[in-house]
């Protein structure tokens, strides 16, 4: 297993008005020890616009070969194409962009979501938008095969389709072989446990995380790591807790997450946490705790 931290810590939400490059969180990465770092598609970071070319995202590897860094993700801005919607092909055009990109710097997986809000899509539409969607990432998930990229689903409570029945549910009808659910343990209980931000009536799980990792036995592709402390940041998406301050147990999971199969990455999420960059160390102490205190190598 190696240990990853994702970029958008350092760009998103307390950090966006003064965000931190990507080139000075790699090194932030390298020195703190960590094998790899998960790469934010979204503005300032890694985007189409700032590195449009085969050329310039070749600069981008070498930097980080340089620093021994691997990428475990690439997490891809897709919100100017909602797979909600029904324009499909400028959502696929849009996708293997972003899939070119991913070859071109060496991710090994492409993170999406469903881009429509929880509570965006009325009663009446609902069940036929969870299906424009299914059928949407069908088609991704072959583009994404051709490209030799897994595509991987965050669920969360901010967007749309958040009920764990839900995500089991879209596993189903998406029915490829390369769409898998990424598993981030703060969305996990707060979608699992809390139950935030759903649909209709409110649904849970007895057994909580653990519970919700056993449901999605076989089609987890990508592991999130982070606590959550069961309250949800400006209303929208999960509160990203440092290790320890929150609910979820991690020595009960660790087992389990680490039986799940295919799995070479677990990428620690410090997304809208106001004090990331002083966790950085921390973070990584945590995660190694988890695997026996062993150093880790790319």
């Amino acid at each position: 297993m190696k240990i990853s931290l994702g970029s958008w810590a350092f760009s998103f939400g307390p950090y966006a008005e003064r965000p931190v490059s990507f080139e000075d969180t790699a090194r932030r990465l390298a020195s703190a020890g960590y094998d790899g770092i998960e790469v934010c598609g979204f503005p300032p970071h890694i985007t189409l616009q700032k590195y449009p070319d085969k050329a310039s995202r070749g600069e981008l590897v070498r930097f980080l070969r340089d620093l021994n860094l691997g990428v475990s993700g690439y997490a891809a801005d897709l919100t100017a194409a909602n797979p909600v919607a029904a324009d499909k092909q400028e959502y696929l055009d849009l996708f293997t962009r972003n899939c070119e990109m991913c070859v071109d710097i060496g991710s090994p997986a492409i993170r999406v979501d469903t881009v429509a809000g929880a509570g965006s899509i009325a009663d009446d539409d609902y069940d036929a938008a969870f299906a424009r969607a299914a059928a949407t990432w069908r088609d991704a998930a072959g583009i994404a095969q051709d490209f030799g990229i897994r595509m991987v689903w965050e669920f969360e409570p901010g967007f749309a389709f958040n009920k764990p029945s839900e995500v089991v549910a879209m596993h189903d009808a998406v029915a490829h072989p390369n769409f898998k659910v990424m598993f981030d343990t703060s969305h996990a209980y707060m979608c699992g446990v809390v139950g935030a931000k759903q649909h209709g009536a409110k649904e849970t799980l007895d057994g909580g995380v653990a519970r919700f990792l056993e449901k999605l036995e076989g089609r987890i592709g990508h592991v999130h790591l982070i606590d959550s402390d069961g309250t949800l940041h400006n209303d929208e998406t999960s509160t990203h807790r440092p290790f320890g301050e929150g609910f979820v147990d991690f020595d009960a999971l660790k087992p389990r997450l680490l039986a799940v199969p295919g799995i070479e990455w677990w990428c620690i999420d410090l997304c809208f946490w106001p004090h990331s960059w002083e966790l950085v160390e921390p973070s990584l102490k945590f995660v190694r705790g988890l695997l026996g205190n062993v150093k880790l190598a790319v």
